[in-house]
């Protein structure tokens, strides 16, 4: 995966998760607010178990979209690691990477669903942000 938006020492001022939309709000210090859906944040885990143990041995995630984040644990003052539904926590996502995410969303997510179709998957259910 390959994220290219510069994040200017991106820092979030305000973190909120909406259970019942199951997004995660992220606020930043340069005025940019990213809305995350927890299936995009737990297909876009930072962990080997998706990314892999280098480049071309990323892992297709399918089946998340019923996800949702149970717990939020900080990471020193740099990142936060979600609990998933699905037992998933070993994800640290740093300042830079939620804002990475948030910027890059739209073409993110339009290329895994591409992934998603060439392996055949189809999504149970669509999310909108």
């Amino acid at each position: 995966m390959d994220l290219i938006a510069n994040t200017k020492n991106a820092w979030p001022t305000e973190i909120k998760l909406h259970q019942v939309s199951n997004i995660l709000e992220v606020s930043f210090n340069d005025g940019s607010c990213y809305q995350l859906p927890c299936e995009y944040l737990r297909v876009f885990t930072p962990s080997a178990e998706a990314m892999g143990h280098g480049p071309g041995q990323e892992i297709l995630q399918i089946g998340k979209e019923d996800i949702t984040i149970k717990e939020i644990k900080p990471v020193g003052n740099y990142a936060i690691s979600p609990l998933f539904s699905d037992g998933h926590n070993s994800g640290v996502y740093s300042w830079d990477y939620l804002y990475k995410l948030g910027t890059e969303y739209q073409t993110l997510w339009a290329n895994y669903l591409k992934k998603l179709e060439v392996a055949g998957h189809r999504r149970k259910k669509t999310f909108k942000n």
